[in-house]
């Protein structure tokens, strides 16, 4: 097991067939999650994971579906009872700018990055819209279930990246906190 520190971001290696589960010990944070092939040349894209399911929010029995629309994992467990988010961008500087931040503010787009780089592999040259597990927009503090989880099995060998998303000026995290500058 490995635990991805708030404000952070890591990647494991997923062989095929194996799972990773994501768990929510708290109940209040949002995991943006990347599946990478390995080399980066293809990724869960969230277009065409709509698409192949008919559905924006993936459920247990779906499969997230690559830039290049191959089955790269399936959603196998989820205890959360949430809707999972294929939509929202991850967080980056400029969205902190846009909510009136002034200074840097931890962020899962250079949580990302750091992570492929940690990882051993090259920087994509932009960062694919994530899989936000636990994220339902507009998210409020009623339906918090802390320590639900969500399993996905690889379908292919994978990257996993996840970075508990440090949102802290817009409630997608649970309920708002003092915002850290």
């Amino acid at each position: 097991m490995q635990t991805v520190e708030a404000r952070s971001g890591s990647s494991v290696r997923l062989p095929k067939g194996a799972p990773v589960k994501i768990n929510n010990p708290h109940g209040t944070r949002v995991a943006d999650t990347w599946l990478l092939f390995p080399k980066s040349e293809e990724w869960a894209f969230m277009g065409h994971t709509r698409a192949a399911t008919g559905r924006l929010f993936p459920k247990v029995g779906d499969r997230l579906y690559s830039n290049n629309r191959r089955p790269l994992a399936e959603f196998t467990e989820d205890t959360s009872g949430r809707i999972h988010d294929t939509l929202i961008p991850a967080c980056d500087a400029s969205r902190y700018e846009m909510l009136g931040h002034v200074g840097h503010h931890d962020n899962c787009a250079e949580n990302f990055r750091q992570a492929l780089a940690d990882g051993g592999l090259e920087d994509m040259g932009f960062v694919p819209d994530p899989f936000n597990v636990f994220m339902n927009v507009p998210w409020t503090a009623e339906g918090e279930t802390p320590g639900s989880h969500i399993v996905l099995e690889a379908l292919e060998d994978l990257t996993v990246i996840i970075s508990p998303c440090p949102q802290d000026l817009v409630p997608v995290s649970g309920s708002l906190q003092e915002p850290k500058r």
